[in-house]
């Protein structure tokens, strides 16, 4: 079974409407979505309405909520936001295979790359690695 922690970014992003296609992520088969209370607080801070709210919760429900994880374990050499690295952080300590985030301006530089067994991927990469 495939593991992926989703960040703020795709939770927020799943949830922000109705008919957002990164919401048919939690009918993956043979994947463990996992995320942690960080990721979907964040999400939850920035979303407005209370429909996207309720799709968040929903979403949240289906998903294997980690504990947080000290900062340690990301590498010294890989550089972030103070504000990613508990996302990064949460996803090496819980195994996952995959981060997935469209976070482009944090993230972008790690697309496609391993870190601490953990590759970092946007949507429609991971979506398009599991229809292989």
């Amino acid at each position: 079974m495939k593991s992926a922690f989703l960040d703020a970014n795709v939770l927020f992003s799943a949830a922000y409407a109705e008919s957002s296609p990164l919401l048919c992520m939690r009918k993956l088969r043979g994947v463990r979505l996992c995320s942690s209370a960080y990721a979907i607080d964040e999400a939850r801070r920035n979303l407005q309405g209370e429909a996207a709210l309720k799709r968040l919760s929903q979403l949240a429900s289906t998903l294997v909520t980690v504990p947080e994880a000290d900062r340690k374990f990301v590498p010294d050499s890989v550089s972030l936001a103070a504000k990613d690295i508990p996302i990064l952080a949460a996803a090496i300590a819980a195994k996952a295979q995959y981060l997935v985030t469209g976070d482009k301006r944090d993230f972008g530089a790690l697309f496609g790359k391993t870190v601490a067994g953990v590759t970092v991927l946007i949507p429609r990469d991971f979506i398009a690695l599991l229809e292989k």
